[in-house]
Order: structure tokens, then sequence, then C-alpha cells
């Protein structure tokens, strides 16, 4: 019997780290920035919306309740 060597495919965590050459810090900073930067996309998209429109639904800055990420 032969040994099964399994190569898993590579994550989404994988690929961010690569994206930065294995520099773990540098993937978070983007990320956090990203966050950064669709919050405050959500703030001025609530700004401008009606509250009609989304039937009183308004957005959740905090983490996600429903476990949904």
């Amino acid at each position: 019997m032969q040994p099964v060597t399994i190569n898993p495919e590579p994550t989404e965590v994988d690929a961010a780290i690569a994206w930065h050459d294995g520099d773990a810090r540098a993937a978070v900073a983007t990320l956090l920035d990203d966050v950064r930067h669709l919050r405050l996309q959500l703030a001025l998209a609530e700004g401008v919306m009606s509250r009609g429109m989304v039937r009183g639904w308004r957005p959740a800055y905090g983490p996600c309740e429903s476990g949904d990420a």
C-alpha cells in the first residue's frame, strides 16, 4: 500500500498572503483597509437611500449576527 499524498487546494487566505509575497501583516493591513472603505461606502449608501426603498432595513456595522460571513 502506497501512502497517499494530499495536495490541499489553496484557500482565499493562501491567495491573499501570496498576493503580498508571503507577508501576513501586509495582507491583514490590506483587508482592514478594505473593511474601512466598505464601511464608508455603506454609510454613504445609507445616507442617500430612502427608508421606504428598503422597507425599514438598516445596515449593521458590527459583526454579522446570523453567522453568515
